[in-house]
């Protein structure tokens, strides 16, 4: 009986690494397990230029703009907390924190801004599973958890699939713009969870009007949500993000 065990493990351990070496010669990559957003993962919203909403907008969870000041939190009507550290809005079930507010709230920004910044490159650096899928155009594609890198512009012109597990991660890297048509969706299936869906995308980032987003989405440049668009996730600009009775779900 030892000895069939010891053969069993044997065989184990060889097909293990038979499959191990399948694996580099064919260029399999791993697909990352995690993606920190470090503490820009305290906000819904953070932006270093500027937060703007027209219309009737809802965001659940923080807003946070640095360095820009608390003028450039625009839309919201806002009222200062008598601590001076945060503002409250009838738009936003959170706080939205500005850098020029009262200690310690404009480090807080400093070093949320930092994290972003550093998240986005971060991610960039994760080996793409495949480069150049469907030529940037995911119109009506099921696409399982990966690491998807483009150098030109992503187009979503129909609902976009993402299928996978609970701990499944979607990696998108984008060199150019972002576009969801008006009324497409972004629809998760087989447990897929909207926390481990990125967006890294260096040029504009445009959900259209009535469309539906899921993931954090991180841009260099701005983020513009159409009019009753709405995201379960994150927008998180190097610039400004811009809202129009948006639904912002965190």
């Amino acid at each position: 009986m030892k000895n069939t065990k010891t053969k069993t493990i044997t065989k184990i351990a060889s097909v293990a690494i038979l499959l191990g070496a399948f694996a580099l010669m064919t260029g399999c990559k791993a697909t990352p397990s995690t993606f920190n957003l470090g503490t820009a993962g305290n906000y819904a919203i953070l932006a270093k230029a500027a937060v703007s909403t027209t219309g009737t907008t809802s965001v659940t969870g923080n807003i946070g703009l640095s360095p820009a000041a608390a003028s450039y939190l625009t839309g919201f009507g806002e009222s200062l907390d008598a601590s001076n550290k945060y503002a409250t809005s009838t738009y936003v079930t959170g706080k939205l924190y500005a850098s020029d507010y009262a200690t310690p709230t404009p480090a807080n920004l400093t070093t949320a801004i930092a994290d972003m910044e550093t998240a986005y490159t971060t991610g960039l650096g994760f080996a793409p599973t495949a480069t150049e899928l469907y030529a940037g155009d995911l119109s009506g594609r099921t696409m399982e958890a990966g690491v998807y890198k483009y150098s030109s512009n992503v187009l979503i012109n129909s609902n976009l699939t993402l299928h996978g597990g609970l701990t499944a991660v979607w990696i998108f890297q984008i060199a150019g713009t972002l576009t969801q048509a008006a009324d497409i969706d972004i629809i998760l299936s087989g447990g897929a969870n909207a926390s481990n869906i990125f967006w890294l995308v260096a040029d504009s980032i445009f959900i259209g009007t009535g469309a539906h987003a899921e993931g954090a989405y991180l841009g260099v440049t701005d983020i513009t949500m159409g009019t009753n668009s709405s995201i379960n996730g994150r927008l998180l600009a190097q610039t400004a993000v811009n809202l129009a009775a948006t639904t912002v779900v965190a």
